[in-house]
């Protein structure tokens, strides 16, 4: 059978966080038989492939990013037989399976990290970062982890600091030992070889560090957009320059890819969280021979004015050149993008034309668990908590709990038919009225919008395949069209609670006639759009 290569350009990315889809056992957590249960539903809102955040052996001091055994599944998600299960049946209704990899650190109860601090002349001794105190017993530069406080913890066996750039207990592999990119490298193998079909790599550009530990510089401007990057993190006060994104990574991807051309089919989409994140996202994609696609965090932040939104597509556009983009306005980490990209109301209409733009971008998507159900974010009491990042910058920033409450699927049962047990996080009431059963059967919903959607745009190879171009429009629209093979579709959109119109080339029909949300006027030369509206139609030639 003819292996499709290229099946992830212009697919449709479904993550799953497995801690928070749906409980099997009753004990009050996801997990991957919850998955498996599901997967008739996630064939539903005809996606392409599942995105599993991290289900691997971990103390889950950040839930599973913190990996103790990278070949094993954790207990309270499963085994590996429920794993290969999960595969065979999403395969079965051809959905692909794309795992997540956390290569740049290990829990510290993983065997390697306590070898490796046992001494210093061990075989694993320089498989993490270790360094010497400053002369004054002070760590040896001024590097910052993401979760507040220096990048450096001290530990007395060895009487080195060890880096970590996220927790304490999430040291930093030294990728500079050729041991250790070649065990990772054999790490990741070992899941193509249980038939994954590609892999979410987290923090991809945090793998190399500056060898000489130079101190990174100030940050001319304080600013949100990568990775921890929130006013009240004092990260966000330095240029990281000498801490991650260094150049040896672009080798050690090329590695990684070469490893996944063994097994044809199989792609490769970074996270790249870094100051110039849309250079790097240029630099890991470019030339085919790194990664396959990559996506930042540009449009989870929360600026979404319409002129934010052409700048940012624009300039990953022009900088991509040859590399692949892959977009996202939701994940695990960051907010609801029903809550972060409103006015403080809920808006059906406005979450629609946020969907609609995403749909119809140049490359591949990536939709949040709950996105497709319009879900707000999750108010929860501090003692609710258990994200340690909330904890630490509480109130000001409540961490990442609220978009990582367990999905409802029905408003008639306890915990919204998540779980017979108490659920590892509460469900929030306000989630319950918009649950999959209540929206299942009704046609207007958003639920049955996104399967509409997802269906039509399969469909249209223009959408799958074509370049983009952006065309002039006034504040509060974005109008592009997308050409493919002769077959140009222009993409009009309000964003926006004002009916507006904008001058547009000739159309010759309207497209996506058949989807209720489309719903704007093509006529005297203009596009008439109501509020957040949605227009699609083919350019005349």
């Amino acid at each position: 059978m003819q292996v499709d290569r290229d099946w992830w350009r212009g697919a449709v990315i479904y993550q799953v966080y497995p801690r928070s889809f749906f409980d099997s056992n009753g004990d009050g957590i996801g997990d991957l038989p919850g998955v498996t249960a599901k997967m008739d539903y996630i064939a539903s809102l005809n996606v392409d492939a599942v995105w599993l955040s991290p289900f691997f052996t971990s103390p889950m001091k950040d839930f599973g990013y913190d990996v103790s055994d990278y070949r094993n599944v954790d207990p309270i998600f499963g085994t590996l037989s429920d794993f290969d299960d999960l595969i065979a049946e999403a395969h079965k209704r051809g959905i692909k399976i794309i795992i997540d990899q956390v290569l740049s650190h290990t829990s510290d109860q993983h065997a390697w990290f306590v070898e490796s601090r046992s001494s210093r002349d061990n075989p694993k001794a320089d498989w993490y970062v270790w360094a010497e105190p400053k002369a004054d017993g002070t760590p040896p530069n001024n590097w910052l982890s993401v979760f507040g406080g220096s990048a450096w913890a001290w530990d007395s066996r060895r009487r080195q600091y060890y880096l970590h750039n996220f927790l304490t207990s999430q040291p930093d592999l030294n990728f500079h030992s050729p041991e250790v990119a070649e065990q990772i490298l054999s790490d990741v193998e070992f899941w193509l070889k249980r038939g994954v079909d590609g892999f979410r790599l987290d923090a991809i550009n945090f793998c190399y560090h500056d060898k000489k530990l130079r101190d990174n510089p100030p940050n001319e401007e304080i600013a949100e957009g990568s990775i921890g990057v929130r006013k009240e993190n004092p990260y966000a006060y330095q240029s990281h320059r000498f801490d991650k994104t260094q150049p040896e990574n672009l080798a050690f991807l090329k590695k990684v890819r070469a490893l996944l051309e063994k097994y044809p089919g199989t792609t490769t989409v970074g996270e790249i969280g870094d100051d110039n994140s849309l250079d790097t996202m240029a630099a890991y994609t470019s030339n085919g021979d790194k990664l396959h696609m990559a996506y930042s965090f540009d449009f989870l932040t929360e600026q979404c004015n319409a002129d934010f939104l052409r700048t940012t597509i624009e300039t990953i556009e022009t900088k991509l050149n040859d590399g692949w983009p892959c977009w996202a306005i939701g994940n695990h980490d960051v907010s609801r993008v029903a809550t972060r990209w409103s006015d403080g109301s809920y808006s059906r209409e406005r979450n629609l034309v946020y969907m609609a733009m995403l749909l119809t971008l140049r490359g591949s998507v990536c939709i949040y668990q709950g996105e497709e159900l319009g879900l707000e974010e999750a108010e929860l009491a501090y003692e609710d908590l258990v994200d340690p990042y909330g904890i630490a910058f509480w109130p000001e920033y409540k961490g990442r709990d609220g978009c990582r409450t367990p999905m409802p699927w029905n408003s008639d049962t306890a915990h919204a038919g998540f779980t017979d047990g108490t659920p590892w996080l509460p469900l929030y009431k306000g989630h319950i009225e918009a649950s999959v059963e209540q929206q299942d059967s009704d046609p207007e919903s958003m639920l049955n919008a996104y399967r509409n959607f997802l269906a039509w745009r399969r469909t249209q190879e223009v959408l799958l395949k074509g370049e983009i171009e952006f065309h002039k429009s006034g504040k509060n629209t974005l109008v592009f069209e997308r050409n493919y093979d002769g077959k140009r579709m222009l993409v009009a959109l309000n964003i926006s609670d004002k009916p507006v119109a904008v001058k547009v080339p000739p159309v010759s029909d309207a497209a996506g006639e058949d989807l209720a949300i489309v719903n704007a006027d093509w006529s005297s030369g203009k596009v008439h759009l109501p509020p957040y509206g949605i227009g699609l139609a083919w350019l005349a030639d």
